[in-house]
C-alpha cells in the first residue's frame, strides 16, 4: 500500500489484550464416574474455583457440557472441541471431510442458548424466536410434561398481541419438529398432558 507520495506506509499491528480464556475438558461419564465425580459436579467445581480466586469474575464465566451418541469413537477432547465450535477443531472437520465419507460427519441437534440458534447436523434450524424458546423451556424442564397451558403462559405474555391457543401450540410444535427434521421425536406428545423432552444423545444444549 502506499501514500499520495508514492511511498510505502507501514501497518501498525494491532494490540491485543486477553480477555479470558477456554478451557476444554475430555473426559467422559464413566471415567469421571471411576475418580468418584460426575461431569455436572466437575463443572459446578471448576466455577467454583474462578468465583472464590475472581468474585468478580463469577457473573462472566461460561460452561457446556458436549453429549454425543453412544460408541461414536475419538477422543473425548476432540469430540469436545468439535461439539463446542471450537474454531481449530472445525477447521480440522472441514478438512478431514475432504477424504473421509459425509457420512463421518458427526450428527446430532445443537442448542445454542447465547445465540439462540438450534443447529441440525451443523446446519441452523433457522428457528423463530417462539420457536426456539419453545424448544429451550422443553429441554430445561426434561422429563416433565408441559400442559399447552403453561406454554402459553411462559412462552407468550400480552405484549406479544394475540395470545395463542391450544391448537396454535400445536402448530408450533409441527413447524419446529419439521425444522429438524430426522430428529422430530426429541419432542415427544404426551396424550391428554401436554409435550415433553426426554434426554437425548443426540442433543448437545450449551448451558
Amino acid at each position: 500500500m502506499t501514500n499520495s507520495n508514492n511511498t510505502p506506509e507501514t501497518t501498525t499491528p494491532v494490540e491485543t489484550e486477553a480477555r479470558g480464556f477456554a478451557l476444554y475438558v475430555g473426559v467422559d461419564e464413566a471415567t469421571a464416574a471411576e475418580a468418584g465425580v460426575s461431569l455436572s459436579e466437575l463443572v459446578t467445581a471448576l466455577r467454583k474455583t474462578v468465583a472464590e480466586l475472581i468474585p468478580a469474575a463469577a457473573a462472566e464465566t461460561y460452561a457446556a457440557v458436549a453429549l454425543a451418541p453412544k460408541g461414536i469413537g475419538g477422543k473425548p477432547i476432540d469430540v469436545v472441541r468439535t461439539a463446542l465450535r471450537d474454531p481449530r477443531a472445525l477447521d480440522k472437520l472441514t478438512a478431514a471431510k475432504e477424504v473421509h465419507d459425509p457420512l463421518d460427519t458427526p450428527k446430532g441437534i445443537v442448542v445454542d442458548p447465547s445465540r439462540k440458534k438450534v443447529f441440525a447436523d451443523g446446519e441452523n434450524a433457522d428457528l423463530t424466536y417462539k420457536e426456539f424458546e419453545l424448544l429451550q423451556y422443553l429441554i430445561e424442564h426434561e422429563g416433565s410434561t408441559i400442559s399447552r397451558r403453561e406454554i402459553i403462559d411462559v412462552i407468550w405474555n400480552e405484549g406479544d398481541g394475540e395470545i395463542p391457543n391450544d391448537r396454535t401450540i400445536d402448530v408450533h410444535i409441527r413447524r419446529l419438529r419439521a425444522k429438524i427434521a430426522g430428529y422430530e421425536d426429541i419432542i415427544r406428545t404426551v396424550r391428554g398432558g401436554g409435550y415433553r423432552f426426554d434426554k437425548h444423545p443426540e442433543v448437545i444444549y450449551e448451558i
